[in-house]
């Protein structure tokens, strides 16, 4: 079946956050007065919801893990859209690809998930903007992937997830779409994209 949706992912497929992300989580955490978590566990800060990062962080304090969450929720990103750096000619792909197909942003974000298209100015460009607070489980899950098709009246053979971590391919899988991986998944799929650019031939490649 042709493609209809291209939906992605938003840290690390389009925009470099990491910055934004380690000075957020690093923030929390100190706030908290959590202990300090080794560089190896920061990967997990562009993965998981932070529901799910803060418990996996501190499996032994639920407590802790509570207090980091609602600290989380409540503080202020604003400051840190400055360190997200959108991907090379983000908007210009964005546009492009909505000449022919529905496009959409699927995110383990929360509260930013909405903000992150009205900062950076994306709100024509996607048809469909979904957050962990949207569905009822997070990405490896499928739901809000299968939430964005409920909205668009796509099938699933009909979609293309763009991720770069493995929690994306996982809930691509799960939900039956196509997927391209970027950064770290980057050739680890049979479909992937070195640039941002490239995804509009690639997904045309698709069928």
């Amino acid at each position: 079946m042709p493609i209809r949706l291209v939906l992605f992912d938003c840290d690390g497929v389009l925009f470099d956050s990491e910055p934004a992300n380690l000075a957020f989580y690093r923030d929390v955490l100190r706030c908290c007065g959590a202990p300090p978590v080794p560089e190896s566990a920061e990967a997990a800060y562009h993965a998981l919801a932070s529901a799910e990062l803060f418990g996996s962080l501190f499996p032994g304090d639920r407590a802790l893990a509570e207090r980091l969450l609602r600290t989380a929720r409540e503080t202020d990103y604003g400051p840190y859209f400055a360190l997200m750096q959108p991907k090379p000619l983000l908007r210009e792909t964005l546009a492009l690809l909505k000449q022919s197909y529905k496009t959409g942003m699927a995110t383990n974000r929360g509260t930013t998930t909405h903000r992150v298209v009205e900062v950076f100015g994306l709100q024509g460009l996607f048809d469909v903007a979904v957050g962990v607070l949207d569905v009822v489980k997070p990405k490896p899950a499928p739901d809000m992937l299968t939430l964005c098709l409920d909205r668009l009246g796509v099938a699933a053979q009909e979609a293309v997830y763009v991720g770069d971590q493995p929690t994306d391919l996982q809930a691509a899988n799960a939900a039956g779409f196509h997927f391209v991986g970027m950064g770290p998944m980057c050739g680890q799929t049979p479909h992937s994209a070195q640039r941002f650019e490239d995804i509009p031939a690639l997904v045309a490649s698709l069928v």
